[in-house]
């Protein structure tokens, strides 16, 4: 085990994690807006902002897909050290991590009618949260928002399931903004 392994966890980890979580209940429940979220360190390319998410959210009982591009034994090491979430397949997972292009969508679980929070969340590297491709409105939304979005017409696909579907996180640096599937989206 290297330092980079052993290094770039929250160095106040109550503090830095409730710091982490709060913003992470607030870009749920805000779809779309921005929330800083720093404390983490993790393995290129992961971003702190994912490795605050990942720090905050996931644990030993949480399975958690990594998409190729961001699968490597350097970040493997650092979850394992950190997280101690089991690297499973998207079947399996509660959690996946990857850039848009990467995630298998057709593979997640969306849940069923009976259990519908049985489904996986989504934590997408994104190179930048703006300029903004899409026009949100639903739950936590006064009028609508705008935001960044790698894609349009899944989005639309997944809230026409709800309340099955996927939530999603999206981090680039030290910025976070999340998508839950009760949101409904549109190009702009």
């Amino acid at each position: 085990m290297d330092m980079h392994t052993l290094s770039g966890g929250f160095a106040d980890p109550a503090r830095d994690a409730a710091h982490a979580f709060r913003a992470c209940l607030q870009a749920m429940a805000r779809p779309g807006r921005g929330q800083p979220i720093a404390g983490a360190l993790p393995p290129a390319p992961l971003s702190p902002a994912a490795g605050a998410v990942l720090l905050t959210l996931t644990d030993d009982t949480t399975p958690l897909f990594l998409a190729p591009g961001l699968d490597t034994p350097a970040l493997r090491g650092w979850i394992a050290f950190h997280c101690a979430a089991p690297i499973c397949a998207p079947e399996e997972a509660v959690f996946a991590l990857g850039r848009w292009p990467d995630l298998p969508l057709d593979r997640f679980r969306i849940g069923t009618p009976d259990y519908p929070d049985r489904s996986v969340t989504l934590i997408v590297e994104m190179d930048s949260l703006s300029p903004a491709t899409a026009r949100l409105r639903g739950p936590g939304i006064e009028t609508h928002q705008d935001a960044r979005l790698p894609a349009i017409a899944p989005f639309v696909a997944n809230r026409a399931r709800y309340p099955l579907g996927f939530d999603c996180y999206f981090c680039a640096e030290e910025s976070l903004s999340a998508l839950p599937r009760s949101t409904f989206v549109e190009a702009l």
